[in-house]
């Protein structure tokens, strides 16, 4: 095994004299299998190709897109394992201060809107030769779509990059019918066929029953055409039954979105993760101080693909879909093997991972022959009749993994989609989770505790996680083991007004919980929330629905969740007059907040008593009981994350085409305001 050139020296030391393709990439140049770069890299490989890359170039000149030479079939551009906007920015837009994908975690080595940057400086560089985008960025971004960042919407990514195609989704099916195709002969212009892609053209003669979109003027128009565009394209994400979309733009320019790549099969799946990876980051940044993702992912495993959860806010949807796919026992195991021997392993394998931990089936025997159903969700607002419910697989494959001579402990931190759990009466898999694969915590993401809240969220009800904690309370405790649920909490989703955001912050009062960090909704491209927010209405219902956009509406309804941080104080008083909740406001136990200021027992999570008074009876000190009791956690505030997303807002190092898949680990976990990369691209 070795490293892909990155150099003409390295070219020159395998004989070739050109690069059948060239790679050009937002991140840090990691041969790992949780980086997309790496997938579609060495796919193409495996199919024969030669494959060069250019990492991080420097956009402000034009000879970094130039070292490898002009390849003989194309270039391939992805901003990297997360949008480049949320990788730069925080849910408040403030400018982040580390990049986890570039040497040293130093931020700035890549531009924003890096697949639009990168695109145009190859095309001024080389104005003959196919450029074909890819990764989280391009496939969120394929049609017209709503930019938080710019607060306005913009025009599919294929006309503002100057590319010729688009491939969306994971990708490793579609890049290698592009790769034969134009090795074929064929013009990247004539590459209209291909499942998973997307291109422009001026002519619609040769689609067969195409859906027509809104167009670009009737989307600008009226947010409500959005709405209407969003849900159709909603509607054709199977790749059993999705229809060819077209979207128009002025001077008879057309995007056509063919339907997405059929499913990987167990088989294709094995294959991908057994390509011949280094496994770690390129050896020009050991001076550099590495590539700090790669920590996180290293000793994790990735198990599965797609999400039948549908959470509102995810991308999973548009980026994986909703058909499981999973690997064989026997490929997970012989990687755990394999890593078994790295010198570095201590026996904790970091992550049995994917978009969501307990999916290892189908919903249903329907999807292998037919798709997801159009007009039905899996799981919400109720669990459908045909849902097959069985974690028997999973338990099997955790006890081999257990067995391995030289692993100590398998831990399990993508999301476990608990009401799915529940609905399961063997309670092997909570068993299991409970006994050997929890060390102390286990982290669960309700969101909310508003089934308001949660209908639009797509989640489960509060009585559902409820449940899901009283039965591993009660395992753990018939195990001898003392260990906690902590709750990954989101603030202003759409559908959470003030009064919702009172409720969640009783809950964490009442749970003595005081989140140190708190994921704020970060609308990121072609999710179901960022629809909501960007129009007000739910694309699916085409009702409207109640959206906190105002910054300031949106610090206070996150404030409330952290009403114990003296920096707090202000904005929650504020929330609670607002709210008309000023019965939480005072000495008493249910009270978030003093009315004299931030500094009394009540704030600091006491439990509720008044002002001492000296021995002339005067007002003196407040007294204090202690401080509510704090879990242990990571420096981000939650815990690192193996390979396995998702959730997410495009910070998992998951696989996708030249991009991750699924929400990212440890400090970018999640879109909050504090500094943690967002979650658009992964979810349960």
């Amino acid at each position: 095994m070795s490293f892909l050139p990155v150099s003409k020296q390295d070219m020159a030391e395998r004989g070739w004299d050109q690069c059948d393709f060239v790679y050009v990439c937002g991140d840090a140049y990691v041969d790992h299998s949780s980086f997309g770069m790496a997938i579609i890299t060495r796919t193409l490989e495996a199919h024969g190709y030669k494959v060069g890359v250019i990492c991080q170039p420097d956009w402000k000149d034009p000879q970094s897109v130039r070292v490898l030479g002009e390849p003989r079939l194309g270039f391939m551009v992805s901003s990297g394992n997360m949008d480049s906007m949320v990788n730069h920015y925080t849910v408040a837009k403030r400018r982040r201060s580390k990049d986890f994908y570039s040497p040293g975690g130093v931020m700035g080595l890549r531009p924003d809107h890096a697949t639009v940057v990168y695109s145009n400086l190859i095309r001024s560089q080389y104005k003959h030769a196919p450029i074909i985008l890819g990764g989280i960025e391009a496939s969120l971004r394929r049609l017209a779509h709503y930019d938080y960042w710019s607060n306005d919407l913009k025009r599919s990514i294929l006309l503002d990059s100057g590319a010729d195609l688009l491939i969306f989704g994971m990708g490793e099916k579609s890049v290698v019918e592009v790769a034969d195709a134009l090795d074929s002969g064929l013009p990247v212009s004539q590459l209209t066929w291909i499942h998973g892609t997307a291109y422009k053209t001026r002519n619609l003669a040769d689609l067969d029953d195409p859906v027509i979109l809104p167009t670009w003027e009737e989307l600008r128009a009226d947010k409500l055409n959005y709405a209407r565009s969003f849900g159709i394209q909603s509607k054709n994400l199977d790749p059993f039954s999705a229809h060819t979309l077209v979207e128009g733009y002025p001077h008879d320019v057309y995007v056509v979105q063919n339907p997405p790549s059929m499913p990987l099969t167990t088989q294709e799946m094995d294959e991908t993760y057994e390509l011949p990876y280094e496994r770690t980051y390129h050896p020009m940044y050991e001076g550099r101080g590495g590539i700090p993702a790669i920590k996180e992912v290293k000793f994790s495993i990735a198990n599965n693909r797609g999400c039948l959860g549908q959470c509102s806010f995810c991308a999973l949807n548009f980026h994986q879909g909703r058909i499981i796919q999973a690997r064989s026992h026997e490929s997970i195991l012989a990687e755990a093997r394999l890593m078994t021997k790295d010198p570095d392993f201590k026996g904790y394998i970091n992550d049995i991972a994917g978009p969501t931990a307990n999916f290892r089936i189908p919903a249903c025997q329907k999807q292998l022959k037919a798709g997801a159903c159009v007009n039905r969700r899996c799981l919400s607002p109720k669990p459908c009749p045909n849902l097959r419910v069985t974690h028997k697989d999973l338990v099997k494959l955790l006890r081999e993994l257990r067995a391995i001579p030289g692993i100590k402990k398998v831990f399990i931190r993508s999301g476990i989609r608990f009401d799915y759990a529940m609905l399961d009466p063997d309670r092997s898999f909570i068993e299991e989770i409970a006994k050997y694969h929890t060390s102390g915590q286990l982290r669960l993401a309700p969101e909310h505790i508003s089934d308001a809240v949660l209908e639009v969220m797509g989640k489960p009800s509060n009585d559902s996680y409820q449940a899901f904690c009283k039965e591993f309370y009660r395992i753990s405790k018939q195990a001898g083991k003392e260990q906690y649920v902590l709750p990954y909490l989101m603030s202003s989703h759409p559908g959470s007004t003030m009064k919702e955001a009172v409720k969640l912050a009783e809950f964490c009062r009442d749970l003595g919980y005081n989140p140190e960090q708190v994921s704020d909704f970060y609308p990121t491209p072609s999710t179901v929330s960022t629809c909501i927010y960007y129009t007000g209405v739910d694309p699916r219902t085409m009702q409207k629905v109640y959206c906190p956009t105002n910054p300031h509406e949106k610090a206070m309804q996150r404030a409330l969740i952290q009403y114990r941080n003296p920096k707090n104080y202000d904005l929650v008083v504020e929330a609670l007059h607002r709210a008309h909740r000023e019965d939480l406001i005072g000495y008493g136990p249910k009270c978030l907040v003093r009315p004299d200021g931030p500094h009394g027992p009540r704030h600091e999570g006491a439990k509720g008593k008044g002002p001492k008074r000296d021995a002339k009876g005067q007002k003196g000190t407040p007294g204090e009981k202690g401080k509510a009791p704090q879990r242990k956690r990571g420096k981000s505030g939650r815990p690192a994350r193996g390979v396995g997303a998702s959730h997410g807002t495009g910070t998992n190092p998951k696989q996708g085409i030249y991009a991750a898949r699924g929400r990212h680990h440890g400090k970018k976990a999640r879109g909050a305001g504090n500094g943690r990369a967002g979650r658009p691209q992964g979810g349960r």
